[in-house]
């Protein structure tokens, strides 16, 4: 097939608010390097990574953003975000089978390769390196998944992120059939990822979550469902609970940990309520408790969430969908956390 020189994009120019993000229609098509494949993208993800990035939340520093990035790097402008994409296969380079144009793909967003060169520590797509958030983009073949699926585009892009990091947690926390899990923050869109895998694992999902999306919680699952405004004490015995699976953090931290039963295992990768919080020491080693935070994903992780999604055990939750151009409508929608599941941005979807 005949490729186009340009493409139409949005670039990220810079952290800020959203006038941050340019929409642009000359952007030059990328092409793949050796290892590479260049996807037609179809629909991409609106995802917390997204807009952290843009207002420098990752920063530990003065101010300066020199560690705004993922990685805590300084982050390289213009910059193509998106992290979730579905898309297809048009074009491949050095190294990669031609056999593969056509294949309709999920982009990993952990890359541990790029340009042929083996990355550690590893980048996110969208953040080190463009993303989806454009016509085209590439990526190193190892991390570009074939999906057999008859579900939509905008369905499958809302897999990618949240649902390998979710998958990712109860992979490293070892969450096994049985096992009492606790997710905060459940009706976004790692927890309800979370809630979902952790029952496909046999687990005992208790899940906390406001009045408004309890019902919704139980049809994915759910054994139990807590509401957010409660003390956690006043609804769950101390060491009853094998895993915490949370993405707030927030004033309520050291709960967590009192009702975790001893060897317990906290998997953390997010912190919508908070960054900082309050630990007692004590706490820890006399419960003789694991804390584990989880960004690089396990080898195992991605592959796994795509056999899950072909076997039917998993399901897409799509808030809303919109064109790619409303990617500052979408990022507004998505801060409100009015919505359960994810925001899609339609790029070239077909189905």
């Amino acid at each position: 097939m005949t490729l186009p020189d340009t493409m139409h994009g949005i670039q990220l120019t810079g952290h800020g608010g959203p006038e941050m993000l340019q929409a642009r229609h000359d952007i030059p098509v990328p092409t793949p390097g050796p290892g590479e494949v260049l996807i037609r993208v179809a629909a991409a993800g609106v995802n917390n990574t997204d807009i952290n990035t843009r207002l420098a939340w990752y920063s530990k520093g003065d101010g300066e953003s020199e560690d705004a990035s993922w990685s805590g790097q300084a982050l390289q402008f213009p910059r193509i975000q998106g992290a979730d994409v579905c898309g297809e296969i048009v074009a491949v380079g050095e190294g990669v089978s031609a056999e593969r144009i056509g294949e309709r793909v999920l982009v990993e967003p952990c890359l541990r390769e790029s340009g042929g060169k083996r990355l550690d520590p590893p980048w996110y797509f969208g953040s080190e390196c463009d993303g989806g958030f454009a016509e085209y983009t590439t990526v190193a073949g190892r991390h570009a998944y074939r999906i057999d699926s008859d579900m939509s585009d905008v369905e499958l892009a809302s897999f990618p992120c949240s649902y390998s990091t979710a998958e990712n947690m109860l992979t490293r926390a070892r969450v096994a059939q049985g096992e009492r899990v606790l997710v905060t923050g459940a009706s976004g869109g790692v927890g309800s990822a979370a809630v979902q895998l952790a029952k496909a694992r046999g687990a005992h999902v208790i899940a906390i979550t406001s009045a408004e999306k309890v019902e919704m919680l139980r049809d994915l699952g759910a054994d139990e469902v807590i509401l957010r405004d409660k003390a956690l004490l006043d609804a769950i015995e101390v060491d009853s609970i094998d895993v915490v699976v949370d993405l707030v953090a927030g004033k309520q931290w050291p709960q967590y940990l009192e009702v975790l039963r001893r060897r317990g295992r906290y998997a953390v990768s997010g912190a919508i309520a908070g960054p900082i919080v309050e630990l007692d020491v004590r706490t820890l080693y006399l419960k003789d408790l694991s804390l584990l935070g989880c960004t690089v994903l396990e080898p195992e992780v991605f592959g796994n969430l795509v056999s899950h999604i072909e076997q039917g055990r998993i399901v897409p939750l799509v808030a809303d969908s919109m064109p790619l151009e409303q990617i500052g409508k979408a990022q507004a929608l998505f801060q409100e956390k009015r919505h359960v599941g994810k925001i899609v941005l339609e790029v070239g979807v077909s189905g």
